[in-house]
């Protein structure tokens, strides 16, 4: 495959991954804050029904990675794979089970302590991603530039 089609893969799944986060903790946010039952019961519904777009274009975002820089990482590139790493626990541990049972919860009316507790746990490591992913792109922005200044020179 060629490198400018992988570049823009990982890019656009990125892109993807950074923003489907941002409006799955928002829509949270909002709809707790504002919101009825029937209002965060629907949000936590639809967001489960978008965690598998989520999930591969995480995916998408580490397998374009590892093809892009397949030699040992260094520098920049190590420290965004280990952000990475991170990103993907906090979504396979935390975020996908979590949006699993507050789906549930929510849909049998169950807003007690529990439900609010792993509320409290999935709005943390959601605002963690969105910081992992966002630093991501910008230091693969970062990145892009250093090399176009020297292909330009």
């Amino acid at each position: 495959m060629k490198r400018t089609i992988l570049k823009s893969a990982h890019r656009i799944a990125g892109v993807v991954a950074l923003l489907m986060i941002t409006t799955f903790f928002l829509s949270s946010v909002i709809a707790d804050l504002f919101g009825s039952y029937q209002t965060i019961a629907l949000v936590k519904q639809t967001i489960l029904q978008w965690v598998a777009l989520l999930v591969l274009s995480m995916m998408a975002v580490g397998i374009t990675g590892k093809k892009l820089y397949p030699a040992e990482l260094k520098g920049i590139l190590a420290v965004k794979a280990k952000r990475l790493k991170v990103a993907a626990f906090n979504g396979l541990v935390v975020l996908i089970p979590a949006a699993y049972f507050l789906a549930i919860w929510s849909a049998e009316g169950l807003f007690d302590t529990r439900y609010w507790f792993v509320q409290a746990i999935e709005l943390i490591a959601g605002v963690t991603n969105t910081a992992m992913i966002g630093l991501n792109i910008r230091d693969g922005i970062r990145l892009g530039q250093k090399s176009n200044k020297k292909v330009n020179k």
